[in-house]
C-alpha cells in the first residue's frame, strides 16, 4: 500500500484526484498507476485501470489470477468490474469512497452473480489515504490545485 500511496502522490502533484494503485503477484509489483483522467481527457483513466493494464501487458495475459490490487481509495463500479474481468484474487484498499465506492460504500459489486469473485481487505493505511484526499479537495476549493503542486502532508 505504501507504493500505491506513492502513486497517489504523483497524481496529486499532477493536479489529479490523488488515487494510486499497484498490482502485485508473487511478491512483485507488476503494474502501477495513478489517476490520469484530466491529463488524458479520459473518464476511464483511473489508477486501477492503468495498473491493471500495465500488469496485463507485463504478463502478456489479461487474466491476472493470483494477483492482488492495492489501491488507496475504494474502487468505483468501473474499477471493481474491471477487477472481476481481470480475475484479480484480492483487492486491498485504504479509504472508503462514500460517493462512488462499489465494495460496500454505495453498493457492493460482489453481490452479483459473476463468474469470478475476489477477497477484499479495507482500511489499510486509510488515514494516510484519506488525508491526501482531504488536502487535495481543500486545495481545489481554495483554487490551489494545479499541475506541479507540491505535497508536504504525507
Amino acid at each position: 500500500m505504501i507504493e500505491a500511496l506513492k502513486e497517489a502522490r504523483k497524481a496529486f502533484e499532477e493536479g489529479e484526484v490523488p488515487v494510486g494503485a499497484v498490482v502485485v503477484k508473487d511478491g512483485e509489483i507488476i503494474g502501477r498507476g495513478h489517476n490520469r483522467t484530466e491529463a488524458l481527457k479520459d473518464p476511464t483513466a483511473h489508477a486501477e485501470i492503468i495498473a491493471l493494464s500495465a500488469a496485463a501487458n507485463k504478463l502478456g495475459n489479461w487474466r491476472l489470477k493470483g494477483a492482488t490490487l492495492y489501491v488507496t481509495l475504494e474502487p468505483c463500479l468501473m474499477c471493481a468490474g474491471a477487477s472481476i474481468l481481470a480475475r484479480i484474487d484480492k483487492i486491498v484498499y485504504g479509504a472508503d469512497d462514500p460517493k462512488f465506492g462499489a465494495l460496500g460504500s454505495v453498493m457492493d459489486i460482489r453481490e452479483g452473480k459473476w463468474n469470478h469473485s475476489f477477497e477484499v481487505e479495507k482500511g489499510v493505511l486509510k488515514e494516510e489515504a484519506a488525508k491526501l484526499m482531504k488536502e487535495f479537495f481543500k486545495r481545489r476549493r481554495d483554487g490551489r490545485v494545479d499541475e506541479g503542486a507540491r505535497l508536504e502532508i504525507v
